[in-house]
């Protein structure tokens, strides 16, 4: 498909992709891996387009900065047709912005996510510097957004990659420190709301500690709570109405990392008084590490309305790093789209693939089919929750389990923490009554009905 039929970039500009046209929905019975079999984008699933639903993203990490790198091998093994060492750091900034806006139009993708040093990883040698370098790499993505319709999905700050950030940024103990990070969270979320951004991410990947010995753990807490009002509050000074988000992970590159979890991160938040002005963004793999699932932080996140966006990938179990591979599993996408659906989507938020592929995966169709694979398998997460709630058998069976909370004054009270319960009202409750009947978990028919919709 050539760039005047699929929109990739204005008549005659240079194609990145030549050998790859536009990926096309063909079904579940296609063999094609470069074709999509269950995800129709505007497919109407439960009064909604599944592109709607979904709202999939890519990040540019990932995709344009990562070079098949790992931690025993530091040397890349991906070399794209489009490097040429002879430009400038600045002009392969603006000519991967050309690449990226190809590959998410080729792909049907409508949102896309950054770290300000992905963009632009060209630091000056003053921060005024580093701020020009930057607008002028957000000046190219604006002009293509409004050229392609693409949107930014969100934005964040790499506070974890330079020297400086090595003992922390909001956390650091050096003040100065801190002030250079806020100095770089304030022109990011800047850029963010000049392109649109719907949502704007904090990860703290050196917000944490190494040696417990050398750390005050509450001071640290205390200085990343400030960092967080001021963000707040700075969201407020420009008129963004983006959603800020926190991204959970309980290790890597730290050995303790204070966003744990997500019911670590609402407890934070709300001894704080911030748990009204962020949500949490997830990343099912972060789970894993933290010893939950991908299923038991989305659920920890949907039940207490802090569920607002998804880093979507998976974990290779039998290595000891966070591998961020495309998601290929339909059980846990199907048990999440079931949340989303729940709550009624993720918008403002997102999929978003913060993932990779593999070290020894280094063609060009590979980028792509990687990303097919993610939004299959999501798309048939959407279709299976979507099917799971009509049908009803799986929720009346979980209403059931419980139905002595539902359907009883007691289980009322309980549940509703109604003031007027006590102790002592519970001990008379049980010593007038009959030893409670043994109910069966079902575990298996719960996995039984569950998997009958995969």
């Amino acid at each position: 498909v050539g760039l005047a039929s699929n929109g990739a970039g204005k008549a005659g500009k240079k194609e990145f992709f030549p050998d790859i046209g536009t990926i096309v929905y063909e079904g579940s019975e296609s063999k094609n891996p470069m074709a999509f079999h269950y995800y129709n984008a505007d497919e109407v699933i439960m009064g909604r387009k599944m592109r709607d639903w979904l709202r999939f993203a890519v990040c540019y990490w990932h995709t344009w900065r990562g070079n098949g790198a790992d931690p025993f091998g530091i040397d890349g093994t991906m070399t794209r047709p489009w490097a040429d060492e002879k430009l400038s750091p600045m002009d392969e900034a603006l000519k991967t912005v050309d690449v990226h806006f190809e590959f998410l139009q080729k792909l049907g993708v409508d949102f896309y996510c950054w770290h300000d040093r992905d963009i632009c990883p060209v630091e000056g040698a003053t921060i005024a510097e580093t701020e020009k370098n930057l607008d002028v790499v957000a000046d190219k993505l604006l002009e293509c957004q409004q050229r392609t319709g693409v949107k930014l999905l969100w934005g964040t700050a790499n506070m974890f990659s330079h020297r400086r950030f090595m003992n922390g940024a909001a956390t650091n103990p050096n003040p100065e420190v801190f002030c250079r990070a806020a100095a770089q969270v304030k022109k990011a979320m800047e850029v963010c709301y000049r392109l649109g951004g719907e949502n704007y991410v904090f990860w703290g990947g050196r917000e944490g500690y190494q040696c417990l010995l050398n750390t005050d753990l509450k001071g640290e807490l205390d200085q990343l709570a400030t960092f967080l009002r001021c963000a707040v509050e700075h969201k407020k000074a420009i008129g963004a109405k983006f959603q800020l988000l926190i991204e959970p992970k309980p290790r890597e590159p730290t050995a303790h990392q204070y966003d744990f979890d997500a019911a670590t991160v609402m407890g934070f938040l709300k001894n704080y008084g911030l748990d009204n002005d962020f949500k949490i963004n997830l990343e099912a793999n972060h789970g894993t590490l933290a010893g939950h699932s991908g299923e038991h932080e989305t659920a920890m996140a949907h039940v207490y309305g802090m569920l607002g966006s998804i880093d979507a990938n998976r974990n290779e179990c039998l290595l000891g790093w966070d591998t961020d591979m495309f998601p290929m599993d339909v059980g846990m996408a199907t048990y999440i789209m079931k949340c989303v659906i729940a709550q009624g989507g993720l918008q403002p938020g997102g999929l978003n693939f913060d993932a990779k592929v593999r070290r020894e995966s280094t063609d060009l169709e590979d980028l792509f089919i990687g990303h097919i694979n993610g939004m299959d398998c999501y798309a048939r997460g959407l279709r299976n929750a979507a099917k799971l709630i009509q049908e009803g058998t799986f929720d009346k069976m979980l209403k059931d389990r419980y139905r002595g909370y539902l359907e009883t004054d007691l289980g009322k009270r309980i549940r509703s923490n109604d003031p007027t319960l006590s102790f002592a009202e519970l001990s008379e409750h049980a010593k007038k009554t009959e030893e409670p009947a043994q109910l069966s978990g079902k575990h298996e028919k719960f996995e039984s009905v569950f998997n009958a919709f995969l």
